[in-house]
């Protein structure tokens, strides 16, 4: 029995799912799976021309989806998926994600301080307006209306 044969209610390890299938249960596009696919996540086996995918992918999208969700890079998260299936001492896994984890607050830290200082030069510009306007108003009330 083939793994594209192999019936899709056996045991959970056995059982493969289809591209539009884990699209469906993901919410996402079989397209994005295909990226993944491209940039190295995702390793499905083939059933003539279609693709076979294993519980390992499933798991191995899952775990890309959670990274994005978090914000990290295509890059990031699958040198952490890779780490993911190395040997059982998870403490060097622990520790890479703890790496990309800072690094990432970091970021965001940072589009937070910037976001402010935006808003705060937003603030001083809507303050010039609304007195330039007030000024502008009061100049027109004192003008005469030409005879």
């Amino acid at each position: 029995m083939t793994a594209a044969s192999r019936p899709k209610d056996g045991p959970k390890e056995g059982r493969t799912f289809t591209i539009t299938e884990l699209a469906q249960e993901f919410d996402i596009t079989p397209r994005a799976i295909r990226f993944y696919e491209d940039v190295g996540l995702l390793e499905p086996a083939r059933a003539g021309r279609n693709r076979v995918y294993t519980q390992r992918d499933r798991t191995r999208l899952k775990l890309t989806l959670r990274g994005k969700r978090l914000g990290l890079s295509l890059q990031d998260v699958k040198r952490l998926v890779d780490m993911y299936e190395s040997p059982a001492d998870t403490t060097p896994q622990l520790q890479a994600f703890m790496v990309v984890l800072a690094e990432h607050r970091r970021a965001l830290e940072q589009q937070r301080d910037d976001i402010d200082v935006t808003l705060e030069e937003i603030a001083q510009h809507e303050e010039r307006c609304r007195r330039l306007l007030a000024e502008n108003a009061r100049g027109r009330k004192g003008a005469k209306a030409p005879a």
